[in-house]
């Protein structure tokens, strides 16, 4: 062998993250006692998926039997009864990709399936709309909180329930924990409110269509509105916001929804639109052959980009190999392009899986130059009242007290708002250094 061959074996022997191309795989859901004998017509069905979704303990040890001890369902039990901002909602799909040997320790169980001994106590400045995406409402469900851009939460149902959600104020059912907040208007009425502020503020370009989740707004009525956007001269990007292509690629794989998809698509491209669907997947065990099909049939009817927003969490991706696999995973064969990582919000129950923005920063140092560029996520923190900045544009930063200040380059709707005030964001308290935790002990 070569010096100039040895040297280079050597060299990439060396780095600290190797990459292989992994395969796709759909783990066999007949493994699971209650889906034993589930064919595989069945199992690509978004009927059968929604139908055999976990909404309760009870459902969730028919599935499973005794993969799981009784410690693990009282842990859960606990915690639906006691700390849970949102009730439990999981599809098969995503139910499959755990690993039932260990699902104390898997990760997808970790933020979708969250147990009682797992929950630390809130920070103190925690609430449940940390976005105040609520108080810059326009409309009922129209949030305008960019120059340029608006949020409209069409429904507030998903086909999966997210423990860390940042909209667990008004997203799915009540629970001991959290009283929901609620959408006021009738469908009809809510879209035709948000196309008269649309049209009444041509400087809005980028709609965000989102919820909740669009996979549950039916189909017809979700084209419709997509067509009534597309008809309007000042929209020039759209967004479909859709967890659902992870945890229900079933539904996105309907003919009638394909087929509804390419429409939208077609009409977009005619009129110059910038159509992109963008989802939020974790890990890399949640992108399965079925999740690649389904993004690849976006793809394929004509949407411009497939992209995700994926959201920092302890015990699920907190490791640049973790990030590193989820991303070539997206890209290798799903065709997702990496976008965004979010540091977890500051909600209600989610201190254990928050990380602190110098930990992020480590993170986004340690993923560059793996990737391409343009496929290289930019790790966000989406700061109260200021919005997605990436993480290292904190103009201060107290490593003792985890306190991060920062800055914005324009005003929201909110009337006290201005653009020189500096705002904060909060590191978790228990990964800080002595002082710091004496501190928020005294204080909280």
């Amino acid at each position: 062998m070569s010096e100039a061959v040895v040297t280079s074996t050597l060299h990439e022997v060396r780095q600290p993250y190797t990459y292989t191309r992994r395969p796709l795989h759909e783990p066999d859901w007949t493994r699971l006692p209650g889906w034993r004998h589930t064919t595989r017509d069945q199992w690509e069905s978004a009927q059968w998926q929604r139908a055999h979704c976990i909404r309760n303990i009870r459902q969730l040890r028919h599935v499973l039997g005794d993969l799981a001890d009784d410690t693990f369902y009282d842990d859960l039990a606990a915690d639906q009864a006691t700390r849970a901002t949102m009730t439990m909602l999981l599809p098969p799909q995503m139910l499959n990709t755990m690993d039932t040997a260990d699902l104390r320790a898997d990760p997808i169980r970790r933020y979708m399936l969250p147990l009682a001994g797992e929950r630390l106590p809130d920070h103190p400045y925690a609430t449940r709309d940390s976005l105040h995406e609520h108080d810059m409402w326009v409309a009922d469900g129209l949030t305008h909180r960019y120059p340029t851009k608006v949020l409209a939460e069409l429904v507030p149902t998903c086909p999966q329930y997210c423990g860390h959600c940042t909209r667990m104020d008004l997203v799915g059912t009540d629970t001991p924990a959290v009283t929901k907040l609620k959408l006021a208007l009738k469908p009809v009425d809510r879209h035709d409110a948000h196309l008269d502020y649309l049209r009444a503020h041509p400087t809005v370009r980028d709609v965000v269509v989102s919820g909740g989740d669009i996979a549950n707004v039916p189909w017809r009525q979700l084209e419709t509105y997509l067509m009534r956007l597309l008809d309007l001269d000042t929209v020039r990007d759209i967004r479909l916001a859709t967890k659902a292509l992870a945890g229900l690629p079933q539904h996105w794989l309907q003919p009638h929804v394909v087929e509804g998809l390419e429409r939208v698509a077609r009409t977009a491209a005619r009129r110059g639109v910038n159509l992109a669907v963008h989802t939020h997947i974790n890990h890399a065990n949640s992108i399965t052959p079925l999740v690649a099909r389904a993004a690849h049939a976006m793809l394929d009817i004509g949407v411009r980009d497939v992209r995700n927003q994926g959201v920092l969490l302890h015990g699920v991706n907190d490791t640049a190999d973790d990030l590193l696999d989820l991303c070539f995973a997206l890209q290798d064969d799903a065709g997702i392009l990496p976008y965004y990582l979010y540091l977890c919000d500051m909600i209600p129950g989610a201190e254990h899986w928050r990380l602190p923005v110098h930990r992020a920063q480590t993170l986004q140092h340690d993923i560059m130059g793996y990737l391409p560029g343009y496929a290289t996520p930019r790790i966000v923190c989406d700061v109260p009242y200021v919005g997605k900045r990436w993480v290292h544009m904190a103009t201060g930063y107290d490593r003792d007290l985890g306190i991060t200040h920062w800055t914005k380059n324009y005003r929201t709707t909110l009337t006290d708002d201005t653009v020189d005030a500096r705002h904060h964001y909060y590191d978790p308290i228990h990964t800080l250094p002595r002082k710091g935790r004496d501190h928020w002990a005294t204080h909280c």
